[in-house]
């Protein structure tokens, strides 16, 4: 026969020839393979496990970054709202201080006008009594140059102080 349809002896021998390589590999070579292709489907199944749990844990740290970031967030905003209600709350302080320091240096300022005014009227009246004292005792040193002048003066003086009591 020829080459595309082969002989029976040839397929006989053959099929002994497989069976045979069939035999010792199923004796000595197919349970090494089986374990090796058990274990390496137990190490890639592991191995998708791990990638799995990997990947979850990644999943999990993400939202607890996005956790922590939104939490500083909101310790941010708060601290910047209660540093600006301090910031308020001293400049209000500071402005309230400034008005009654105010307050305080016109109450002062106005005491002291006064006193100032009164010791210019003080001051003011002594200068107008000594003036009026100076000017009397001129115009009475002129008015009593003559002696009958000054008699006549005391004896009406006592007449007036004699009619009121």
């Amino acid at each position: 026969m020829g080459l595309i349809t082969p002989d029976y002896g040839l397929l006989v021998w053959m099929l002994i020839s497989f069976g045979l390589v069939l035999f010792v590999l199923k004796k000595f070579a197919w349970k090494p393979i089986m374990e090796g292709l058990k274990s390496r489907e137990e190490t890639i199944s592991k191995s998708l496990r791990q990638a799995e749990e990997a990947r979850n844990e990644i999943k999990k740290l993400q939202e607890y970054n996005e956790e922590l970031a939104e939490k500083a967030r909101a310790e941010r905003e708060l601290a910047l709202k209660e540093a600006k209600s301090l910031r308020d709350k001293i400049v209000e302080e500071a402005k309230a201080q400034a008005q009654a320091e105010a307050q305080k240096i016109i109450e002062k300022s106005k005491i002291l006008i006064i006193q100032e005014r009164e010791n210019a009227q003080k001051e003011l009246a002594q200068m107008v009594s000594k003036l009026a004292l100076e000017i009397t005792e001129k115009i009475l040193r002129k008015e009593f140059l003559d002696k009958d002048k000054q008699i006549g003066y005391f004896k009406d003086l006592l007449s007036e102080i004699s009619s009121k009591n």
